[in-house]
């Protein structure tokens, strides 16, 4: 049976390939060749993904797309800058609530804490959830099938928290954050966030770049006051422990480069690219 995880090894594979040599605009048939598949399987593959055809994603791994996108978001940024988190209006594709720990919670690392973990297949390959009952605390992706530092890098950020493994319960929060026909409607999502002041002040403020919309580390550092901070806010935004929902994936380089990703750059490049196609078809 194929799965989320068999397609995204594919399309990693696809977008890598993509990402190198989109100068030479390649053939379809060069395309499907780089992930072993043929061209009428690897056409209904992408498309299955990411509902367009890989000659419209190549455009939207570009640079000049990148730089385009940068320069268009900030007007959609302004509005949503000025709105607020708590406007009814939808500024982010997912409903978000956020809690921060207090500063006691802070320096005891999770102590007392129990957190129930679930691996979880998603668009952009396997994940690991995390949930506290006061809501998601953290959300990553398994890189090269390595489950074990996936969850390394969890008890890192709280080494004095309880861990125990229960996907049947960490299962009900999928839909709500990669499903875009059955969010709609649900309830928020809860997330509960452990970090500085500043990084949470970061977190918030990429939670109002909206689906689509990318923003510059130093346009970045201006929507959170701190203006001349630009390398401080991508420490911050590279210590971002809820993936996707917080959508640090939107934070690049003001020359339009992507990369600079915890969880993988072509994995960045492949989530962009499915928020834009998904956009674009909206658009159209």
């Amino acid at each position: 049976m194929q799965t989320h995880a068999d397609d995204y090894r594919r399309i990693e594979k696809a977008i890598e390939f993509l990402a190198e040599n989109y100068h030479q605009q390649p053939r379809l048939d060069e395309v499907a060749r780089s992930v072993n598949l043929s061209e009428f399987h690897f056409q209904r593959l992408f498309r299955r993904w990411a509902g367009i055809s890989p000659k419209r994603l190549v455009q939207f791994l570009t640079l000049e797309h990148a730089k385009q996108a940068l320069e268009e978001s900030r007007s959609v940024l302004d509005a949503a800058y000025d709105a607020g988190l708590s406007s009814p209006s939808r500024l982010h594709d997912l409903f978000v609530t956020t809690e921060a720990m207090t500063p006691g919670e802070f320096k005891a690392k999770g102590a007392g804490l129990e957190i129930t973990c679930g691996y979880h297949p998603s668009p952009f390959g396997e994940c690991l959830l995390a949930v506290t009952e006061r809501g998601i605390c953290g959300l990553g992706f398994v890189r090269e099938g390595d489950r074990k530092q996936a969850l390394e890098d969890f008890k890192q950020r709280w080494p004095a928290a309880k861990f125990q493994e229960n996907p049947e319960k960490t299962r009900s929060y999928m839909d709500g954050i990669f499903n875009a026909k059955k969010r709609n409607g649900a309830h928020p999502l809860k997330l509960l966030l452990m970090g500085t002041n500043f990084q949470i002040k970061v977190w918030e403020a990429l939670l109002r770049i909206p689906s689509g919309s990318v923003v510059s580390y130093e346009d970045l550092a201006r929507r959170v006051g701190k203006p001349s901070a630009a390398r401080a806010v991508g420490g911050a935004v590279g210590q971002n422990p809820i993936s996707f929902v917080i959508p640090c994936h939107r934070a690049i380089r003001k020359m339009g480069i992507t990369g600079d990703y915890h969880w993988g750059a072509v994995r960045k490049k492949a989530i962009l690219a499915w928020e834009a196609a998904r956009q674009s078809r909206e658009a159209e």
